[in-house]
This record gives C-alpha cells, sequence and structure tokens, in this order.
C-alpha cells in the first residue's frame, strides 16, 4: 500500500477498508507518513465523510494504538474520559 494512492481514493469519494486505515494510522504513529500527508488525508475525510465501517476501523485501529487497561474487575458501567494535558 502506497499512503498518496489510499489519500487519493478518499478524495475521490472510495471507501477505505479497515487494512488502509489501520495502515494509515500505525504509519503515522510510526513516523513513516508524514504530518502532511496524514492532514491531507483528513482534508478528504472532513470533504467527503466516512462510512460506519470507516468509523468502526478507525476507532478499533485507534484503541489497538496505545495501551489498552482491562477494567473486567470494576463492577458497574465504565465511562471512558479524555483529560486535557
Amino acid at each position: 500500500m502506497h499512503p498518496l494512492e489510499i489519500i487519493a481514493r478518499k478524495r475521490d469519494g472510495s471507501e477505505h477498508s479497515a487494512e488502509e486505515i489501520e495502515f494509515l494510522l500505525s504509519g503515522y504513529l510510526r513516523g513513516e507518513i508524514p504530518d502532511y500527508q496524514m492532514a491531507a488525508w483528513l482534508m478528504a475525510v472532513c470533504i467527503r465523510g466516512m462510512t460506519r465501517a470507516e468509523t468502526l476501523a478507525l476507532t478499533h485501529a485507534m484503541v489497538a494504538s496505545g495501551e489498552v487497561l482491562d477494567l473486567s474487575g470494576i463492577a458497574g458501567v465504565k465511562v471512558a474520559a479524555a483529560i486535557p494535558v
């Protein structure tokens, strides 16, 4: 896969596969995809939108990109909140 091809597909209105989204996110986090290419992809997403499947794939890729806490030992409903740094 090549980032420019993935960006062009979204720009042209195509739907991404989960593998394409994972490739973009993981490549960006490893520093292999530069900021300007990720910004171009985000602009294409803002203009064209994302399907439910793409949104789910992006959410899964983002969750898998960091440390995941196991809260199953805590009873009741759990809610995550982003804390500004």
